[in-house]
């Protein structure tokens, strides 16, 4: 179990419960109403004792979470922890690896991406051996975007992106992102439809833009993704930002997290900025674009998910409910208590 998952809810003990009673019907519990009830129990103290063994014995993504000292009764201040359900949140290095021989490789990384013509397999493969070194610097040092974007190239890439997240999550997250939102676009557009207000009078400007009979189906993600917001309540002005490509000075200093949309000049003035899919984006983080030329905003907002899992980011502030929606109700990455509001959105869709 622990090398599914160190930290089990209690529906994954009930699960593995219910495959030992399965699999060995002569372990079934009389008078449980499942069969399994005491095995599920016991599981939880065996892996509960597991951990805390594995604890003394220093494993990294064990004793982040310990309130307590593994030798001491004096609670950890100021600790870090999983806060979006991350598989692998502080992995230990690998046998016969340490902080020094994972450097090297480290060095080797940053000189393989100062080449013209990248060796992509090479890089991922020392991607995927530093991850541990990775980690421990971003969970414990937390160090600007600036100073991980010179040390660590390669993680702004986006093949590395996507990798990093599903090292940390265990999900492929293209695939379940754009999966997710195509389900839910056709229920999310009629959810704004039927708003009113000022809510409905934002969403029918973004829905007018939209031919949902013949769009093609980006043009309709980037709809829903600039209309979750409104109907979440969150305020999407910051984290929006627009400019012109003949833009040389844009400050972008106040936003820590956000989406830039570089308008082309000549752009006539009766197309709608908003959804105009030929745009290209840009990320920013800590008031630096750290990315550019993405060719959608879906993409940009996928890229931008996964980046804040890989450096360990919090929500922006005025989209929290947003991107909540789109860890637990889109990836199903969360426990099953949601705020009233993402509850709410949920049983609608």
């Amino acid at each position: 179990m622990y090398a599914f998952k160190a930290y089990p809810r209690d529906e994954d003990f009930g699960q593995v419960a219910a495959a030992l009673v399965k699999a060995h019907p002569c372990l079934t519990e009389p008078g449980s109403s499942t069969g399994a009830a005491g095995w599920k129990n016991s599981l939880k103290f065996k892996m509960a004792n597991y951990r805390t063994k594995l604890r003394k014995c220093g494993c990294s993504d064990v004793a982040v979470e310990g309130k307590r000292g593994a030798t001491d009764n004096v609670p950890k201040k100021g600790i870090k922890k999983p806060r979006r359900f991350e598989l692998n949140f502080l992995p230990n290095f690998p046998n016969g690896e340490n902080e020094e021989s994972q450097e090297c490789t480290r060095v080797e990384l940053v000189e393989e991406m100062k080449k013209r013509t990248r060796n992509m397999s090479l890089i991922g493969q020392k991607m995927d051996s530093t991850f541990a070194l990775r980690r421990k610097e971003i969970i414990h040092s937390e160090p600007p975007i600036c100073e991980v974007l010179e040390k660590w190239p390669a993680l702004f890439t986006e093949s590395q992106i996507f990798a990093e997240f599903n090292r940390i999550s265990g999900k492929n997250l293209r695939s379940e992102f754009y999966e997710a939102l195509d389900k839910h676009s056709t229920r999310l557009i009629e959810i704004f439809q039927k708003k009113g207000g000022n809510q409905g009078r934002m969403l029918d400007e973004i829905l007018r833009q939209v031919d949902l009979k013949s769009s093609d189906v980006t043009c309709v993600r980037t709809a829903v993704l600039h209309g979750l917001p409104i109907l979440l309540g969150d305020d999407s002005v910051e984290f929006f930002r627009t400019c012109f490509d003949s833009d040389v000075d844009v400050d972008l200093s106040s936003v820590d997290v956000g989406l830039l949309t570089v308008l082309p000049e000549d752009m006539p003035a009766q197309t709608p900025h908003v959804l105009n899919v030929n745009s290209l984006r840009a990320i920013i983080l800590e008031g630096k674009i750290v990315m550019s030329d993405v060719s959608n905003l879906p993409h940009a907002v996928l890229l931008l998910f996964a980046l804040i899992y890989a450096l360990n980011l919090d929500y922006p502030k005025a989209m929290r409910s947003t991107f909540d929606v789109i860890q637990r109700v889109f990836l199903s990455l969360g426990g099953k208590n949601l705020k009233p509001k993402l509850q709410t959105l949920k049983n609608q869709l």
